[in-house]
């Protein structure tokens, strides 16, 4: 039996599955993530490898594939790792290090990217051609799935949805605050946990956070209440940009903001004044696998037409 290995390398924990030839987690591990330290995040990567392999019965065999997760993307001019919060992985060449440390080959992806492959092969967008992948937690991310495909685009930033700036700005949020990218009004800076949080605590609310802002919302609160109908309209007007330029078939909401009910329904009762269309089918739903997503879409960055290539 083959099996495909997946890792989200995520900035406190690493994750490893390995999943069977029907998609089973045969093997799951998960340790703190060697912050801050290149080479120790290598040994860790190559390390959870050696251990999985062995619990499996397959060391040393090479009948594995592995699929890595990870923060930020791969140039595609110079192959060096950019834009990772992990800042340790920036301007190195993270896969063919691991590829010789593996002796094998390496896929990588940006972990959002991979949320989106997860959902497209057997979560919430299992069968449908085109998924939209959008992570809203810490900071916010997107991927894109075209017939089972990752889109990565010419420049490898394919879907980097979360640094776009807020489309259709109300006078009260132009221009935005600063993001870590250097830009203002990014989506980020808006849809974010940590930016709903601050944008409560600006208009006159206690200092809370997200979830707790989604529980006193439900309690009646009226100021939470009014910070999540802004962010629902915020978010509804972000998806609309997306549906008009890529028209998704499913978006898939992840992260710890898509455990808020309530998204589901009110955004596409907002989105529709923004969308090109007489008509939105474009459907809005909820993770499948939750917090395993990412490291299964690792894992999927080989297909099973891919085998083949394990024992070359």
């Amino acid at each position: 039996m083959t099996f495909r290995i997946g890792i989200d390398l995520g900035g406190t924990k690493t994750e490893i599955v390995a999943l069977d030839e029907a998609g089973v987690i045969a093997q799951r591990l998960r340790v703190p993530t060697a912050a801050g330290d290149y080479a120790a995040t290598l040994r860790m990567i190559a390390g959870l490898v050696d251990e999985v392999e062995r619990s499996l019965g397959i060391a040393g065999t090479r009948r594995a594939t592995i699929g890595v997760g990870t923060p930020g993307s791969a140039s595609p001019v110079t192959g060096l790792l950019r834009n990772a919060n992990s800042v340790c992985l920036n301007g190195r060449p993270f896969r063919q290090d691991l590829e010789a440390l593996l002796a094998r080959p390496v896929r990588i992806e940006n972990d959002a990217s991979c949320f989106a492959l997860s959902e497209a092969v057997d979560g919430a967008g299992s069968g449908a051609e085109v998924v939209f992948g959008v992570i809203l937690g810490t900071g916010v991310g997107g991927g894109l799935v075209i017939n089972g495909r990752v889109l990565r685009g010419a420049n490898a930033i394919g879907s980097e949805w979360g640094h776009n700036p807020l489309p259709w700005m109300q006078p009260d949020e132009y221009p935005g605050t600063q993001c870590y990218c250097g830009r203002p009004g990014c989506i980020e800076t808006f849809l974010s946990g940590p930016a709903l949080a601050a944008g409560h605590a600006r208009a006159g609310g206690r200092v809370l956070s997200a979830e707790q802002i989604v529980g006193t919302a439900a309690s009646g609160d009226a100021l939470c209440e009014a910070t999540l109908a802004r962010y629902e309209a915020q978010l509804a007007r972000a998806l609309a940009s997306v549906i008009n330029l890529v028209d998704p078939d499913v978006i898939v909401l992840g992260g710890g903001l898509s455990n808020a009910d309530r998204l589901y329904a009110a955004v596409p009762g907002l989105w529709d004044k923004f969308i090109f269309s007489d008509v939105v089918r474009t459907r809005l739903v909820r993770n499948l696998h939750g917090d395993s997503s990412g490291v299964r879409g690792a894992a999927w960055l080989w297909a099973p037409t891919n085998e083949a290539q394990l024992a070359s």
